[in-house]
């Protein structure tokens, strides 16, 4: 079964918690006037009435607060439809997701500032294991709960990992259209998540750095950015191709990641000088720690 998700609906704004509670079969309306009655006797807030009278858990009430707000996330299940490492998709007000907002803040004043040639992203990092597609995801995720019309592009046409993590099919994607054999409906909207699409990676060729090279590439980036608000791309180990250069300067800008007790210092430098050395605005850099976000730094 799949994880059931709190939608954005613009008819719950303004609307109480307990009708949303009642509205979603978390309450009966006998239970919510047993509720009031508790409010009023207490002097208590609706939902802490509810939580203590054993009617409601504090999952209900956040989810409640979650589609009050139109702030989907979704309830973590064995069977969910988004893979658990997209801790912004479950665990939207753990320590973790807040470093990801404040990551998501910077950006918005670094980088993604409205221009069409500010708008897509490269994350990128020396080595295997680093984090860049968890960063990646967790980064789309948050920005389409602010709104932002995003797009996650798979260009890790070596080792994808954005298909398994958002449960798609890898049959079709960037592959096949920089290979002439798809086209723009590849591109899969992410049902739980308004404002989130993604390209992934599609089978892997045997000649992705000549199929990123290709003029292609560089049209579909440029369409993109007149479609969506933030286009953020995943990339493949630069330590062990040549692909991250050629990802990055198309896309202008880059996000670099350390892993913590795991990236060599001279191999970070080295890819922060050589993306600077190619044009490539290179707008900070991330320490994995080993799944959080714990620094952000602007690059000098």
């Amino acid at each position: 079964m799949n994880a059931p998700a709190i939608q954005p609906n613009p008819l719950n704004a303004g609307r109480s918690i307990g009708a949303i509670l009642v509205d979603t079969g978390k309450l009966t309306l006998d239970d919510a006037e047993r509720i009031l009655r508790a409010q009023k006797e207490h002097g208590l807030r609706f939902g802490e009435a509810a939580i203590q009278l054993g009617l409601v858990t504090r999952a209900d009430m956040e989810l409640a607060l979650a589609s009050q707000y139109d702030y989907p996330y979704l309830l973590q299940t064995e069977n969910g439809e988004v893979a658990g490492e997209l801790i912004a998709a479950y665990e939207p007000f753990s320590p973790q997701v807040e470093a990801l907002r404040a990551l998501r803040s910077q950006l918005m004043l670094r980088w993604f500032t409205g221009e069409e040639e500010r708008r897509t992203l490269a994350i990128a990092s020396p080595a295997r294991g680093d984090g860049r597609s968890y960063l990646a995801a967790n980064l789309a995720v948050v920005f389409s709960q602010l709104g932002e019309h995003t797009l996650l592009i798979d260009a890790d046409m070596r080792n994808p990992r954005q298909h398994q993590l958002f449960k798609l099919d890898n049959q079709q994607g960037l592959s096949s259209l920089l290979s002439g054999r798809g086209d723009l409906s590849m591109i899969e909207r992410i049902p739980s998540f308004v404002d989130l699409s993604v390209l992934a990676a599609g089978p892997i060729p045997p000649n992705p750095q000549e199929l990123l090279g290709r003029p292609l590439f560089a049209r579909l980036l440029d369409e993109m950015v007149h479609e969506y608000d933030v286009v953020i791309i995943d990339t493949p180990a630069a330590a062990d191709y040549a692909d991250v250069q050629t990802i990055a300067v198309r896309a202008s800008g880059a996000l670099l990641l350390a892993r913590s007790s795991s990236t060599r210092v001279s191999e970070f430098r080295e890819l922060s000088k050589t993306l600077g050395q190619s044009g490539v605005a290179v707008v900070g850099s991330v320490l994995n720690d080993p799944l959080p976000v714990k620094t952000v730094r602007q690059q000098s």
